[in-house]
């Protein structure tokens, strides 16, 4: 089985004990909206995962716009929304970022049974199958996390990589093209790219529908980076790019990491060297 499950695998399993779905909308333009649509209704049984309170830590002067959460606040919230080693976790949202957030946190924690609803909860509510504006409260248990720290890159590792074989390794802007053009930035202090990176626009894995591509079309998809012996993910706060970690671990990509810091803790360090220009873009374009 991948990493992406289907709303009707997750209809089927809401009875089971061992299943624990987790909401994880959120919209960086207005931060309360996803506990806001969550407690007007989800899908039965689901607990509420923030971006910005859940997912990450504060922000300081490095580190990015959504550092990684302290280890022993993500752990206590994890036992407190009843998951531990026994349990399956879905994950969804309505736009694929959020959800791969937690999904590649808890693969980071070394929880292995987690996956991303596939079309999110519009996809669920077209199904007209039910749901609830009940705020569970679930049994608490205990997280024990194993650290999986080959999957995060540090800024060295990626200024290390950037010094290496380019035709060996990669390093991946996840970004809307304009924003990795420097055409376009809305979020952060400096416009354009990590010089040497290429763009994979990370919603290009998903179709319009909010249906993520097939194995076998993400695996067309990535075919150049598949046999790079290292790829470095990264987007404006190490958010977005875990959508493109979910794509390349669907397509089978071995050695991905994540700058966890991405853009955001890149341009926070003067020194640290700007490109722009589209000279390397592999993405879509704006509709």
């Amino acid at each position: 089985m991948g990493n992406i499950i289907s709303v009707d695998e997750v209809k089927e399993g809401l009875h089971d004990p061992r299943l624990v779905i987790v909401d994880c909308r959120f919209n960086l333009g207005d931060p309360g909206e996803g506990f806001r649509s969550y407690r007007q209704d989800h899908i039965p049984g689901a607990v509420y995962f923030d971006l910005e309170k859940d997912l990450s830590r504060p922000i300081s002067q490095h580190g990015g716009r959504h550092p990684l959460p302290k280890l022993w606040d993500f752990t206590f919230k994890l036992g407190k929304a009843g998951i531990d080693h026994r349990k399956k976790v879905v994950a969804y949202d309505d736009g694929g970022a959020a959800a791969a957030r937690l999904w590649w946190l808890l693969k980071y924690y070394g929880h292995k049974d987690v996956y991303v609803m596939d079309e999110g909860y519009s996809g669920w509510k077209r199904r007209g199958v039910p749901t609830s504006a009940q705020i569970p409260s679930p049994p608490s248990t205990q997280f024990v996390p194993h650290l999986q720290s080959d999957m995060i890159a540090a800024q060295c590792d990626v200024k290390e990589l950037l010094n290496s074989d380019l035709n060996e390794n990669v390093l991946i802007d996840s970004r809307h093209p304009k924003r990795y053009s420097g055409e376009f930035e809305p979020m952060d202090a400096k416009a354009g790219h990590i010089p040497g990176a290429e763009n994979w626009f990370w919603e290009d894995n998903i179709l319009k529908n909010g249906k993520w591509k097939t194995k076998a079309e993400l695996k067309a998809r990535f075919a150049p980076l598949l046999n790079k012996k290292q790829c470095i993910v990264y987007c404006g706060s190490g958010v977005t790019a875990c959508a493109n970690v979910l794509g390349l671990a669907e397509a089978d990509a071995d050695n991905v990491q994540l700058y966890t810091g991405s853009w955001s803790d890149w341009v926070s360090y003067d020194e640290n060297p700007v490109a722009a220009g589209r000279e390397s873009e592999q993405a879509g374009q704006l509709e």
